[in-house]
């Protein structure tokens, strides 16, 4: 009998264990959600699903042109179903999507970039953001309309406002702020030297400043025997040490005296190496901003006794030797020169400026051309495209890590802002419709240009 019992007892005990380890299994599985119920699962995902959708859409709220392509929206929501479908409950998946939501909110690749190309021109009653009467110690006189006969000002009065974002307030304390220790160059034609000079303007309030450092010399920016000005001005804010500075290259080539020693020399136009200037002070610079287009014509290389070089020697390609192919060839180059270089220049960024448009109507600068209308939007205030109309300048930046500054299409709807026939000594019959009134439209393109930096 007593053997009996004990073996009864050790019984029980076996039964207790086995069961213990049955709930334990039972525990297991709960934990690993192999018995939710599919169907509830399948609701809670679809759910899930359309709030992941609702949120991606929402971040681009434009048209078609805002998605590079058809992939990314799909492959963000098949990456949310799959982590939920195999998340354990309810509660877990929740929390786990929302996660997941989140990373994918703040991931850089998601962002889409602002494309500043698009959008329209508001009326704005707090511009300009300088006076064009005040800004003397920066500002050309040919180009402040202030100080012309012209009556009219309502050009001033207008900004930017990109589609499918909002471009920040030019503040000019925050950005001198932000451009500490920093070297700012805007390499290019007049229109170039424009935008330098708005941006001084800009950063000044159109105020004098004498504190701002004359730096030109530091640069070989000096006036040369004969010469109407010099290659180009530098300035220094010694409260943040910003340079600032403009170097004339009207075609982005390296030009090169053919006989130094004759005066009327003509000048190798090296269409396939960038100015010497960028190539010596590429290691001091932060920013730089690069454009061209408006001198590429037979009557500019002419009278400029430019030829045309390619591998150290008189182009024989008579494919380059159209003007618009040896623009377009050299836009190319050195774009890519400038693209191999910044590996080596992690703190530069390079921006090429699309072509300003010209506005001349019933004929050119000196057959009668005209651009008289005062009426600011004659020809609507917005852009809405998928290409720059700067084909060149778009084709050269593409694959390369230098950035467009497509202001053309923005500009070509604002004809009234040249400078016309109101200049300080205006010649009958000639009206400048290339140059624009300052204040105006270039101080749009530095407003993009330092959204972007």
């Amino acid at each position: 009998m007593r053997f009996g019992s004990i073996n009864g007892l050790r019984w029980k005990q076996i039964k207790l264990v086995v069961l213990a380890f049955f709930m334990m299994f039972l525990l297991w599985k709960w934990e690993k959600g192999t018995y939710f119920n599919t169907e509830i699962l399948q609701q809670d995902s679809l759910v899930l699903t359309q709030q992941a959708k609702s949120k991606f859409v929402d971040q681009h709220t434009s048209s078609e042109e805002d998605f590079p392509s058809a992939d990314p929206l799909p492959q963000s929501v098949l990456k949310i179903e799959k982590q939920v479908t195999t998340a354990p409950p309810p509660l877990s998946m929740i929390g786990y999507s929302v996660d997941v939501a989140d990373d994918n909110e703040v991931l850089p690749s998601e962002k889409k970039e602002c494309n500043y190309m698009n959008g329209k021109w508001v009326s704005d009653n707090r511009r300009p953001l300088y006076s064009g009467f005040g800004c003397k110690q920066w500002l050309s006189e040919s180009w402040s309309c202030r100080l012309t006969q012209r009556t009219d000002f309502e050009y001033e009065k207008f900004r930017w406002q990109p589609e499918a974002c909002e471009m920040p307030e030019f503040e000019a304390s925050q950005f001198l702020r932000r451009m500490q220790d920093k070297t700012i160059a805007y390499v290019g034609d007049s229109l170039g030297r424009q935008m330098f000079q708005s941006m001084m303007c800009m950063v000044t309030g159109g105020k004098h400043r004498p504190d701002v450092e004359d730096v030109g010399r530091e640069y070989g920016f000096v006036l040369a025997p004969g010469a109407k000005r010099p290659d180009g001005w530098a300035y220094r804010f010694p409260s943040t040490n910003t340079t600032i500075l403009y170097h004339w290259s009207s075609t982005l080539c390296d030009l090169e005296p053919l006989n130094p020693s004759d005066p009327a020399t003509s000048y190798a136009m090296h269409l396939d190496r960038p100015p010497a200037f960028l190539k010596n002070n590429l290691h001091r610079f932060h920013v730089i901003v690069l454009n061209t287009g408006h001198h590429w014509n037979r009557g500019k290389l002419r009278a400029n006794k430019w030829e045309m070089y390619l591998d150290g020697a008189p182009n024989k390609n008579r494919n380059i030797a159209v003007i618009w192919k040896a623009k377009n060839f050299t836009i190319h180059s050195v774009v890519k020169w400038l693209d191999a270089q910044l590996p080596h220049h992690p703190q530069l960024k390079v921006f090429y400026r699309s072509i300003s448009p010209r506005h001349f109507f019933n004929g050119e600068w000196n057959t009668g051309g005209s651009c008289d209308n005062t009426n600011p939007l004659a020809k609507g205030s917005g852009i809405h495209q998928n290409h720059s109309d700067d084909a060149d300048a778009e084709s050269a930046v593409k694959g390369t890590r230098i950035k467009l500054l497509d202001i053309t299409a923005l500009s070509r709807l604002r004809d009234e802002g040249h400078i016309s026939r109101y200049s300080i000594k205006a010649t009958p019959g000639v009206q400048d419709c290339l140059h624009w009134c300052l204040p105006g439209v270039p101080d749009t393109w530095n407003e993009i240009l330092a959204a972007q930096l």
